[in-house]
This record gives structure tokens, C-alpha cells and sequence, in this order.
């Protein structure tokens, strides 16, 4: 810890070990990995590497603390998310911090992560209170059918390295608020901020077992994953990632018919109609693609512009984009950061190479980054066409397509062109045609004249090959941790 790159107002955050039943525990085989700073690609430290040996334990530990776990009052489950919540805020600098070294994202966008974060710890502190069950008056008289609504038991999340801190508590405090324990395995490029959470967790009051990290390599993910979802007292997993590590989950946890949360990959288009107000369309598509370099399961993947305006849009926003200063996340004038894997950099240049071989013209950036981290230049192509790998694959990269349309039919057909439904967003001033276009996009999520549409009030989640089960919002992500009983009672006599 003496050799970090960064100094920290509180040394005691973290240590580069799993944490298990309230305890910083290394690998029984002793291996460790490196965990990367992604603007320089050069080693931050190394992390302890658990394996498959290593589960059972971890696992044990969170069905020995759920026993006791489940029984606690929801309201001292709400007092302990919110000391959690407030201990993350009064380390807020230092987490961030953090973020940025293992992420790569500039340091506002860290912090911004972390405040958009909060707002799951501060939301599920309240839906702790708020699980009900109900009582109803059967057809059969003399009778009377109750349900009650109780913690599934142990949970696992398996979060990705895009938003780690995000996807952590939208998970963890959803679980907790319903009286479930949670082995969390964070991403192997990021596994330090998930530690750090833990160990607040710890201090806000959580019991030992309550939340356990695993931390593995990515050689390693494989098959702790998989032991992870076939434990037979694991009884709930919440997976955000690809798709197709989304339909391996799932199939893993069938074996055990284990309930499972998939919030997978996105191919999200972005719909511009002659009418809209293009300024603020252009503005919220900057926001939305650019951020994280995009690297974003909800970013615009496929931005369509209608005909009528598109020459005057595609110059908006390419100003715009020029005015991006890519560099390491520490550094006060980057607005945006490298990409957060090597394997990353590769994938988007094949996407512009392929977009260009299939007859798009690069209008800005379209190279490598310069330096010896994950660079690569925001990227806009024109032209776009159906035939490129862009338009049939998540780039996940900082690649900005833009596709040419006329109609609003031939702007739906394109849109749900695509096996996956995560998000949506479109922007016209036309009524009538809003409504329409809410009913017919194929997303589970959809902007009206806005980028951003995550929030902790709001249902997150899919449709078609995006996955299924929602995350934050009323009800419905408290939900996913719990079982319903059915209760009947008859008595004697008449009521």
C-alpha cells in the first residue's frame, strides 16, 4: 500500500485482500493479480486472487449471518444503510480517487458516479420500511388468505468495471433493505472501490457475513462465477454484463433454479427528428456518449438523424466533440478518459475500421490515443449504414455513428432493429408522435428529449436480449430479493 500512486486522506479505506465475514482475507492459494491504472497501463497494485476453493467459505459466512440478519427490524436495516450512505459521503474525495486509478474515468466523472450512487443507499434506506404483504376475503367463507413477503437468503452480484461503485449499491442496498446477505465479485480491472464499500458497510453497522467480497483474476472469473451461482445456499444472483456472459449466468443458475436478475448489454438507438430542438439533443447526446468514454451499457450506440437536419446536427455535434481533452482522469482539464482494458482500444478500432470499409467517413478523431495508456480519440463516423459491426454490436467504445432516415416508420424500423431493448431515447417536439414512439421502440427504458433516464425512483432494466428483472424503483427491485408466502386461515363459525 506504501507504493500507491495516489495518496489517501483515509489509509484504512481498503487493503488489496477479499473481505470476508468482516475480515481482509487472502487467497488459499496465495496468487494475486495486478490491477492496472488504465491512463498509463502500468500496475496500481496487486490484488488478492481467489479460486474455486475459496467459495464455500465465503458463502457459509453469508448463510450464517443471514440467519440473523433476517430477522432484524426493517427500520435498524434503514438506520444502517443510512450511516452507510453517510460514511461513503465523508469519504467521498477518497473513493472517487480511487475510481479514477482503476477506471480511468477523469475525476468528475468519478465523483458524479459516486453522487449518483448515493442516491440507491438514501432510496433503499426508505423501502426498507416499505415491504408489505397484504390479507384478502376469499369466495369461500370463513376463510382468510394472507401473504407475507420474506428475504430470499443469500444473494450474489456480479458487477462489471463501467460503473462499479453504481452497480454496487444499486444491488447491495436493494438486498439489504430486504434482509439479504450478499457475496459480491467485482470486476478483476476493478475491485478496490467494491472493497472499500464493504468496509464501510462494516463500520456502519452491517454484522460480519452481512457483505462478503470475492476478488478474482479474470482467468480466474470463470469458474468463480460459476461456483458462486451453483452453491446450493446461494438462492438469488443479480448479473449486469454482455449478453452472452448474461445467457452463461443463466443457465448456471438453472441447475439450482436459482431466481436471477440480468440487466445485459444495450444497443441503444438515438432518434433526432427534423422538429426537435437540436441544441438540446445535441447537448444530451454529448453527455450521454461521451461519458466514460463510452463505455456505457445505456450510451447511444446507434444515433439516427432525420434527413432534413442532418448535415446542420452532424456539424453541433461535432464541434462539440472537438472540444473534448482526452487525458488521464487526475488531470484537471481531461474531459475524457481512456478506455478502462487494452481489449477495449482493439474492439473500437475494428469498429472503425469495419465502419469504414463499409463506406462511413471518419469526421473527427477515428486513431489511437497518444501516451502509454488505453487511449483512443473520440470518434464520429457519417454515413453510417445497417451492414457495419457498429450497428450490430454494442461498441462500448468512444464511437459516435451517425444514420441517415427519413420517415418516423423507417425510424422505428431501425431503432428495434436489433436482438436487444435496454434503452431508447428519441427528441421531437410533436406530441402524437411521442406517444407513438413510446408505445413502439422495443426498450424497457425511454428518453423524451433526454439522455438521462436512471435514476433510483425509476425501474432500470430490459427487454428482449437485454435481460430481464428490474433494478431501483417502487417496489420492484426490492422485490427480486424476497418470497412471497401464501398464508390461509379458517376459522370456526362465521366472522
Amino acid at each position: 500500500m506504501e507504493n500507491l500512486p495516489f495518496k489517501l486522506a483515509n489509509p484504512d479505506l481498503f487493503r488489496p485482500e477479499g473481505f470476508v465475514h468482516g475480515q481482509w482475507k487472502t487467497a488459499s492459494s496465495g496468487e494475486r493479480f495486478d490491477v492496472e491504472d488504465p491512463g498509463t497501463g502500468e500496475c496500481i497494485l496487486s490484488c488478492t486472487d481467489f479460486g474455486r476453493s475459496d467459495v464455500d467459505a465465503v458463502v457459509q459466512s453469508s448463510a450464517e449471518a443471514f440467519e440473523t440478519f433476517r430477522k432484524e427490524n426493517p427500520r435498524s436495516r434503514g438506520r444502517k444503510l443510512l450511516e452507510w450512505d453517510r460514511l461513503i459521503r465523508e469519504n467521498r474525495d477518497d473513493i472517487a480517487l480511487v475510481l479514477t486509478y482503476e477506471s480511468g474515468k477523469p475525476l468528475a466523472e468519478a465523483q458524479g458516479e459516486l453522487d449518483y450512487a448515493l442516491g440507491f443507499t438514501w432510496w433503499f434506506a426508505g423501502e426498507a420500511e416499505r415491504i408489505r404483504g397484504n390479507i384478502s376475503t376469499p369466495s369461500l367463507p370463513s376463510r382468510r388468505v394472507m401473504v407475507i413477503k420474506q428475504p430470499i437468503g443469500v444473494c450474489v452480484t456480479l458487477v462489471p468495471w463501467n460503473f462499479p461503485i453504481a452497480m454496487i449499491l444499486r444491488k447491495v442496498a436493494a438486498a439489504l433493505a430486504a434482509g439479504c446477505t450478499v457475496v459480491a465479485k467485482p470486476s478483476p480491472e476493478t475491485p478496490l472501490t467494491c472493497l472499500i464499500l464493504a468496509n464501510l458497510a462494516v463500520q456502519a453497522g452491517f454484522a460480519p457475513g452481512v457483505f462478503n467480497v470475492v476478488t478474482t483474476s479474470l482467468a480466474h472469473t470463470p469458474e468463480v462465477a460459476e461456483a458462486l451461482c451453483k452453491h446450493p445456499l446461494t438462492k438469488k444472483v443479480s448479473f449486469t454484463g454482455s449478453t452472452p456472459i448474461g445467457s452463461l449466468i443463466a443457465r448456471h443458475c438453472s441447475e439450482g433454479l436459482k431466481k436471477v436478475t440480468l440487466e445485459l448489454g444495450g444497443n441503444c438507438p438515438f432518434v433526432v427528428f427534423n422538429d426537435c430542438n437540436q441544441q438540446q439533443a445535441a447537448d444530451e447526446l454529448l453527455k450521454l456518449k461521451w461519458r466514460h468514454a463510452g463505455q456505457a451499457c445505456v450510451t447511444a450506440n446507434r444515433v439516427y438523424v432525420q434527413s432534413g437536419i442532418y448535415e446542420e446536427f452532424l456539424e453541433r455535434i461535432a464541434a462539440g466533440t472537438k472540444q473534448l481533452r482526452l487525458g488521464h482522469g487526475t488531470r484537471a482539464d481531461t474531459t475524457i478518459g481512456p478506455l478502462t482494458t487494452s481489449r477495449s482500444v482493439t474492439k473500437t478500432q475494428s469498429h472503425v475500421d469495419d465502419a469504414v470499409a463499409h463506406g462511413g467517413k471518419v469526421v473527427v478523431g477515428g486513431q489511437r490515443g497518444q501516451g502509454g495508456g488505453f487511449f483512443y480519440e473520440p470518434t464520429i463516423i457519417r454515413d453510417a449504414n445497417s451492414s457495419m459491426l457498429l450497428s450490430k454490436e454494442e461498441t462500448f467504445g468512444p464511437i459516435l455513428a451517425v444514420f441517415p432516415f427519413d420517415t418516423e416508420d423507417e425510424a422505428v424500423r431501425l431503432a428495434n432493429d436489433t436482438s436487444m431493448g435496454l434503452a431508447s431515447y428519441f427528441f421531437t417536439k410533436d406530441i402524437d408522435r411521442t406517444w407513438r414512439l413510446m408505445e413502439n421502440l422495443e426498450a424497457g427504458m425511454i428518453g423524451l428529449n433526454t439522455g438521462n433516464s436512471s435514476a433510483a425512483e425509476s425501474p432500470f432494466g430490459g427487454m428482449k436480449l437485454s435481460g430481464y428483472g428490474k433494478e431501483s424503483g417502487k417496489d420492484v427491485a426490492v422485490e427480486e430479493y424476497l418470497v412471497s408466502k401464501t398464508c390461509t386461515l379458517t376459522v370456526e363459525g362465521q366472522f
